[in-house]
């Protein structure tokens, strides 16, 4: 985008008021974005504007970035302390000349994934046994680094992109075993405070809703005693049976 002849604040202004709906995707890599930023922050001498352009631009460079607010405000003070610089803005992180050494290689992992399909997936501690037998007992050098693994680390090695690339496990869904609202006689065995309610409709007749006998068995240790209730389902009943 060139965006060159936006040379005064009102510009960003109408800009930014014209684009609102409008979601710009980054473009470009870091380097590039990054001479956009410098670019309108010398063309505009940023240092010296008060503080309400200062958030116009801000939010400017937010559009046009795609960066976030925290990102375009450490920027703008890493390009504050070196503007007098030839590149005011770069890159600071990068890979290490020297990285730290790997000590597990994906070889090591096939080797993990393996032992863990052979031994349908045990505890760590299980296995690191496994590792120690196979070098120690059996002369495996294939486990000479996997033999002193610890426990916590293994199960890091498990949950790496690696490991979970390899050994995918799908796990069925298990059917609910609780019984909810079932029907049958309780068994007290011998407490008190259980009852059993039997209802009996005894049929409508000529559209007019006939009468529902209840049986209220009240079961304890001494015996049963029967109560029985006719009414009918208007005025015990559900509401929406009514």
């Amino acid at each position: 985008m060139n965006e060159t002849r936006l040379c005064t604040i009102e510009q960003i202004e109408q800009f930014l008021s014209a684009s609102a709906q409008i979601e710009f995707s980054a473009h470009g890599n870091d380097t590039q974005r990054y001479e956009h930023i410098s670019r309108v922050l010398k063309r505009f001498d940023y240092p010296r504007r008060p503080k309400r352009e200062r958030g116009i631009l801000l939010r400017y460079l937010r559009h046009t970035s795609g960066y976030s607010r925290a990102q375009i405000t450490r920027l703008i003070a890493h390009w504050h302390g070196n503007r007098l610089a030839t590149i005011p803005l770069s890159k600071r992180y990068r890979a290490p000349a020297a990285p730290f050494a790997r000590k597990y290689t994906p070889l090591d992992i096939e080797l993990l994934v393996e032992m863990d399909k052979a031994n349908e997936d045990v505890c760590g501690p299980a296995i690191a046994h496994l590792f120690q037998r196979a070098y120690s007992v059996y002369g495996d050098t294939r486990y000479k680094r996997l033999a002193g693994i610890s426990v916590s680390h293994l199960y890091n090695l498990r949950k790496s992109a690696g490991y979970r690339a390899r050994r995918v496990v799908f796990t069925k869904t298990h059917p609910v075993c609780n019984s909810i609202g079932t029907r049958k006689a309780p068994r007290p065995d011998g407490r008190a405070g259980f009852i059993r309610v039997d209802t009996v409709h005894q049929g409508d007749l000529d559209g007019i809703k006939g009468v529902y006998t209840s049986l209220a068995l009240t079961q304890c240790a001494s015996g049963r005693s029967r109560r029985v209730c006719k009414a009918s389902a208007r005025h015990f009943c559900c509401p929406c049976w009514s």
